[in-house]
């Protein structure tokens, strides 16, 4: 992806903005109404914006909203893109180049993932304390642009740990039982089989969902800090001897709303940079 097209989506989206974001959210399947309560927010469709894909999948806007959240300017993704849809791994984290243009270090990324973990329950919070791309690929393959980060990022801390207490201390501070996890990337947009799950248990995987790998991938090669929260929509193949479908994700992910909104907006209110 071209320096000077992440130049001119920013360049855009910063016209329409009255004050600078210090926050970017990304929010998942069914967990876009944290954008509902932004304040005095600005809405730009993602179709208006120059080089950005659009969401196509439901449960997903396609929207940025840019305004206040609990005392701190944020922009927030209402939808994101997933490398399932047909984009380029360079389309998919297009919007974190942009954010990281517009000046904002601190990223915030959401999604609605299965329980490999069998301790957990359709409807738990977990923070993601690493991840594993199972992907196979990487939005950083092809020539490096130095000035949006360096060729061989580390990803040993690629969830911020300091950002991973102040999310534990909100949570307790909530009285909100969390879990925290690994999170492992898939492609999808098929769900895993029984087997498939049965092996990335053997790896390490708590949480697996088809986004957000890309994401943080990119947000670390631009020394990004990144907190993560996966909603566990439902439990992986093979656990409880049921289908699964995009219905039941985004029931659960109404189900615990409230949760989730009281927690994400007790993390950005006391989120130091």
């Amino acid at each position: 992806m071209e320096y000077s097209m992440i130049k001119e989506a920013s360049q855009y989206i910063e016209e329409k903005l009255k004050n600078k974001p210090v926050i970017g959210l990304v929010l998942g399947s069914g967990l876009g109404v944290l954008a509902d309560e932004i304040q005095n927010p600005v809405v730009i469709p993602y179709n208006e914006i120059p080089h950005f894909p659009e969401s196509t999948v439901s449960g997903h806007k396609g929207q940025l909203v840019v305004g206040e959240l609990e005392g701190k300017q944020v922009l927030a993704m209402q939808g994101r893109f997933h490398f399932y849809e047909g984009y380029t791994m360079q389309q998919v984290t297009f919007p974190i180049r942009v954010m990281k243009e517009l000046g904002i270090t601190s990223l915030i990324v959401t999604n609605a993932a299965g329980g490999i973990n069998e301790s957990f329950n359709p409807g738990d919070l977990m923070i993601i304390t690493d991840q594993i791309n199972n992907m196979g690929t990487s939005p950083l393959i092809g020539p490096n642009d130095e000035q949006m980060g360096a060729r061989f990022p580390d990803m040993s801390s690629a969830f911020d740990k300091a950002y991973i207490e102040n999310a534990l201390m909100a949570a307790n501070d909530l009285g909100l039982q969390v879990q925290k996890g690994v999170y492992v990337g898939n492609t999808g947009p098929a769900y895993e089989t029984p087997a498939e799950i049965r092996m990335l248990r053997t790896w390490g995987g708590d949480a697996v969902g088809m986004s957000t790998v890309p994401e943080v991938m990119v947000a670390n090669h631009a020394n990004m800090r990144v907190l993560g929260i996966s909603c566990i929509s439902n439990m992986a193949a093979g656990i409880l001897d049921q289908p699964l479908t995009h219905d039941e994700v985004i029931d659960t992910t109404n189900k615990v709303k409230q949760d989730f909104l009281q927690f994400v907006k007790k993390i950005v209110q006391t989120l130091s940079f």
